[in-house]
């Protein structure tokens, strides 16, 4: 069963719009004026529907408030999470690597021996082989991560669509995945 809904709700779009910047520019508080507004808009309104409006849409502005800044505590250890720091480093070591074989063939018989070009070549192959793989079960470790972090929104994508009592909407979801996470 749905409760009933609230004179506030019955508001055109445009008002009620503006009823709910003027809520929060007041901090919630000051019914009594938003009323006395209302009334010179042409609105008849108890102070009490006000506040009963006023006190859902102080509770949503609070979700959204906590959801986003948890978003952002998520974005700043998502960094770890993803090892964005090892990725940075194996992406360093290669590009030595890959300069130090370009130096190394550009290198004349003089310059080094064959011999030790040749072990020096099979020693950077050894460690090609490491960073590659060291490379790969990063990457794979980074596609799980965000797929857990997209599963994860989702399912409260989901929720919030059901109405299930969430404090915020699918529209924040979208933006948090969207805009904070980049996941489309």
């Amino acid at each position: 069963m749905m409760g009933r809904r609230g004179k506030v709700e019955g508001l055109p779009d445009d008002v009620r719009r503006w009823l709910e910047r003027a809520l929060m520019d007041s901090g919630f508080s000051g019914y009594e004026d938003l009323k006395s507004m209302l009334a010179e808009r042409g609105y008849v309104m108890s102070k009490s529907a006000i506040h009963r409006y006023g006190s859902k849409i102080e509770r949503r502005f609070s979700a959204i408030k906590a959801s986003t800044e948890a978003a952002r505590l998520l974005t700043e250890g998502a960094a770890d999470d993803q090892d964005a720091r090892s990725e940075a480093m194996i992406a360093l070591v290669q590009t030595e690597m890959f300069e130090s074989i370009i130096n190394l063939q550009e290198a004349s018989a003089d310059d080094i021996d064959p011999l030790e070009r040749m072990g020096l070549l099979s020693k950077a192959a050894k460690n090609i082989a490491s960073l590659t793989t060291a490379s790969v079960r990063l990457k794979k470790f980074q596609v799980e991560v965000r797929e857990k972090v997209s599963a994860k929104l989702n399912a409260l994508e989901a929720e919030a669509k059901g109405g299930k009592g969430r404090a915020f909407d699918a529209e924040t979801l979208r933006i948090v995945r969207e805009e904070i996470y980049g996941i489309v």
